[in-house]
């Protein structure tokens, strides 16, 4: 994959808008409901009154959109909005959506948020004797560990999933622990996983949800499922 800034040493001398945003086309995997939600927790711009406001900003991304964008390239599109002033942050909000939107070719969601969404109540499937889950259930693997494919990286998340149906708890596990030296991306992790579940269980509902760490400032939480109404919110964990 041919970048313009991972891997680069960059210029932060100047504005550089939409130039650099770096789109990649994403892998369609025929999953047929989800979203990619990003949690940008230090993006920096300037009020009506030309003074300095810290806020997270919330961008949701269907997974059916054409493109995704690089996360590096996108902190370094968010990074130059500091010294940029708005008479309202709704205005800015706007404004960052048209221009992913140009990029992404898909409608997205922004905005700022204040606070996150409380961690659903969960069976954590290291530690239960349980030898399945209970259908109608849901469950948190925690430590996951994948590869960044261009980085060679670790990646960190705990992953989310609720099913309709039982599944082996045991098998669960192994499968999860076989990301551990895989490399992929966030969004085709998740993707991989919700398929391999769904191909051993057919679930008639299922959903999988990444909570990843963050990175440089910005965490990437994708969703995959089954059905129109997405049961995750956008809650955080303590140590993400």
């Amino acid at each position: 994959m041919t970048t313009k800034v991972l891997g680069k040493n960059i210029s932060y001398s100047s504005p550089r808008g939409l130039k650099i945003l770096d789109k990649i086309e994403r892998n369609q995997s025929g999953v047929k409901y989800g979203v990619d939600i990003w949690n940008i927790y230090d993006f920096l711009f300037r009020d009506k009154n030309n003074l300095p406001k810290l806020k997270v900003l919330e961008i949701s991304i269907p997974s059916t959109s054409k493109y995704i964008v690089e996360s590096k390239s996108m902190k370094l599109y968010l990074n130059d909005f500091y010294n940029m002033s708005f008479n309202k942050d709704s205005l800015l909000a706007t404004r960052i959506k048209k221009d992913l939107e140009k990029i992404i070719k898909s409608d997205i969601k922004v905005r700022f948020i204040n606070n996150f969404y409380q961690e659903p109540s969960h069976l954590v499937i290291n530690s239960t004797t349980l030898v399945k889950s209970k259908s109608d259930s849901l469950l948190k693997f925690n430590g996951f560990r994948s590869i960044c494919p261009v980085t060679s990286q670790p990646d960190f998340a705990n992953i989310y999933i609720y099913s309709d149906k039982q599944l082996s708890i045991n098998w669960l596990r192994k499968y999860l622990m076989s990301y551990q030296d895989q490399g992929d991306f966030h969004e085709q992790c998740i993707e991989a996983i919700y398929k391999d579940i769904y191909n051993e269980y057919k679930c008639a509902h299922l959903e999988v949800c990444g909570r990843f760490q963050r990175r440089g400032g910005i965490d990437i939480n994708p969703i995959r499922g089954n059905k129109n109404k997405i049961l995750f919110k956008n809650f955080r964990e303590f140590n993400q």
